[in-house]
């Protein structure tokens, strides 16, 4: 009898852990949606909106590499509960937003939060998850990440066209489910493995001084890049960096794609975007049976040619509204297979415990940087020349799928202790 319970209770720490990821992807496509909705009553130009997505783009890759090193020097709960507090705060602010400034302070706070959050909060998925289901448990969560973009764009389609008041009806909404998270998290216990890990550590670190020799602490950040992890924190990192371009189009940019380029509204974009999502929810269920069988790659290999068709076909015949449909449809099968859930279940079995969430925060940070830079240029660019932008993002998704079939599965899996890290630095200092 204990074994149900034992398996309900792991799902239930996987759903609420895992709201990061619905709340992140919430947050994209809401900051979309509703900065378009705020474009005439508070006066936003082009240049200004593609800014404001910088800047939350920007503010979740600071997130995601504080975040993630507090996660696994003082542990995944507390991080990801004090994340929730900041997140409440922003949306509230952005939902009340009567000026640019004030939107300014509330995209910094829940770009910050939803990045802090998410590499702490899928490392504690993974400890808690049984090793034969660690990837499905993992990959999970990106059922929830598009939950979050379903759950906007339904917003979307019923508030679009109320303007400004639409805006803030949806952050609103985002900060009320943020409280409910927040006291949910309250009553999840603390990682065994972490605990366990940093039980290690501290244990290591006060024998080395009590007889006066050096350690290196296993979960420094010398021992990180001393170490063999430091090729798959470059190839997980390139790969979900470079792959995230047509994902944060997709999410950031589809209510403006179809607004401003194909001459569409709001209420047609976000229910193209509810359909894209919940094509996208099937696939993710198909992806979960996947990722814990030899037939992992075969998945990702068809989700590549999807991604890579779901943008290059627009590049070549137009950037039109059936076009748009057609990436839709192309890369709910893509970007799901061969886009952001294999990166969360690499990025837990390339790592050992002691820098889950630092690497993953890493990364993310990374891939946000890059993210940031291009939607900058992006609602220029898609005004201007949509052809050009999608032939771009083409390009940039063939060479992260590459990545993702080519080098990747040749890289050795760690262990949740791992000594590599440690053993590489032992000449070396504490930190």
């Amino acid at each position: 009898m204990t074994q149900p319970q034992s398996a309900v209770r792991t799902w239930w720490i996987t759903a609420i852990a895992g709201m990061a990821s619905f709340l992140d992807a919430a947050a994209i496509v809401a900051t979309g949606t509703t900065l378009v909705l705020y474009k005439d009553p508070l006066g936003l130009t082009d240049a200004r909106i593609g800014q404001f997505s910088a800047l939350l783009t920007i503010m979740i890759a600071i997130g995601a590499i504080i975040g993630g090193r507090l996660g696994d020097r003082f542990g995944r709960r507390r991080v990801f509960t004090i994340t929730m507090i900041a997140y409440v705060i922003g949306a509230a602010v952005v939902a009340v937003s009567p000026a640019e400034a004030f939107l300014a302070v509330g995209l910094v706070l829940v770009g910050f939060a939803a990045g802090a959050d998410l590499p702490v909060s899928i490392a504690m998925i993974s400890e808690s998850a049984p090793d034969a289901k660690r990837g499905k448990m993992v990959a999970f969560t990106h059922v929830l990440w598009v939950g979050g973009v379903l759950f906007v764009n339904a917003l979307g389609a019923i508030f679009g066209g109320m303007e400004a008041t639409g805006g803030r009806i949806i952050f609103g909404t985002l900060a009320a489910i943020a409280v409910v998270v927040l006291i949910l998290r309250s009553k999840l216990p603390e990682s065994r493995t972490w605990t366990a890990a940093n039980e290690s550590r501290t244990d290591a670190i006060a024998v080395a001084r009590e007889r006066g020799e050096k350690f290196s602490d296993a979960g420094s950040l010398r021992a990180l890049f001393a170490s063999r992890y430091v090729v798959p924190l470059i190839a997980v990192g390139l790969f979900f960096a470079i792959s995230n371009i047509a994902a944060n189009t997709n999410g950031q940019f589809s209510q403006f794609l179809y607004v401003e380029t194909a001459g569409s509204t709001v209420q047609v974009a976000s229910v193209i975007n509810i359909v894209q999502a919940i094509i996208g929810i099937g696939v993710l269920f198909l992806a979960m049976r996947l990722m814990d069988t030899r037939y992992r790659m075969l998945g990702f290999a068809v989700g590549a040619v999807a991604t890579v068709l779901a943008y290059g076909i627009p590049a070549l015949f137009g950037v039109t509204l059936p076009m748009l449909m057609l990436t839709a449809l192309l890369f709910a099968f893509g970007g799901n297979l061969a886009g952001e859930p294999i990166f969360k279940v690499w990025s837990q079995e390339l790592f050992p415990t002691l820098h889950r969430s630092t690497a993953q925060g890493i990364m993310i940070a990374f891939t946000r940087v890059l993210a940031a830079a291009v939607a900058l240029v992006t609602p220029s660019l898609a005004v201007a020349g949509p052809q050009v932008l999608f032939g771009a993002i083409t390009a940039a998704s063939a060479i992260a799928m590459a990545i993702g079939l080519f080098w990747i599965p040749r890289i050795r899996k760690a262990n949740d202790f791992d000594p590599a890290a440690a053993a590489a630095t032992a000449r070396g200092g504490i930190e």
